[in-house]
């Protein structure tokens, strides 16, 4: 079969995802937001289940790529204004260029909640996540014990669907509508400055 064909079936059923969640995803709907004759995603992914094994290996193979261009940046800030800056900077992407693919993300988790193959499938990204946040934690300079890095990475995973959903006085509540602050209070909140 044609990988780029592929691949880009893959990329549509992300922005599906994205845009008409869960019950909008169907082979039909990928063809067309590929632009590809019906019944093209179907010969590449039979199933219903096929085309999410397909999106989650997707979304698996952008965060890697994604954690591979954050680590051929250099090891991460050397400092909590650095990190703060790195959160915030995350925080714009996920309400900004991000959005699709952290859209798609959170509807594979939804979906995952059914089916526990595609948990599974989906396992590497929440894990990765941590230990990505625990590595900048220590080049940072700040306290990296599980206990921070649980607070740090269970705290941005709460604030995604807020940032998705993007109501205002919700961003307002949440700190989110100005994300250099939330960003700093919430590395004050997780790893207090020592008192001087």
């Amino acid at each position: 079969m044609n990988q780029d064909r592929r691949d880009r079936l893959r990329d549509a059923a992300i922005g599906v995802l994205a845009e008409a969640g869960g019950r909008g995803l169907t082979h039909r709907a990928v063809d067309a937001a590929a632009g590809v004759p019906p019944g093209t995603a179907k010969n590449y992914f039979p199933t219903r289940d096929a085309l999410l094994r397909a999106v989650a290996g997707r979304c698996l193979e952008q965060y890697r790529e994604l954690a591979a261009d954050t680590a051929g940046a250099g090891p991460g800030p050397t400092d909590r204004a650095g990190l703060a800056s790195l959160l915030a900077g995350l925080l714009r992407n996920v309400a900004g260029p991000g959005r699709s693919r952290v859209l798609a993300y959170l509807e594979l988790q939804t979906e995952a909640a059914r089916r526990p193959w595609l948990a599974e499938l989906l396992d590497p990204i929440g894990a990765g996540d941590f230990a990505a946040w625990e590595a900048l934690l220590r080049t940072a300079g700040l306290p990296a014990t599980p206990e921070h890095v649980r607070a740090l990475t269970l705290a941005l995973h709460g604030a995604l669907p807020h940032l998705l959903a993007g109501a205002p006085a919700t961003l307002a509540a949440a700190g989110l509508d100005d994300p250099d602050a939330f960003a700093r209070r919430l590395l004050d909140a997780v790893c207090p400055a020592e008192p001087r």
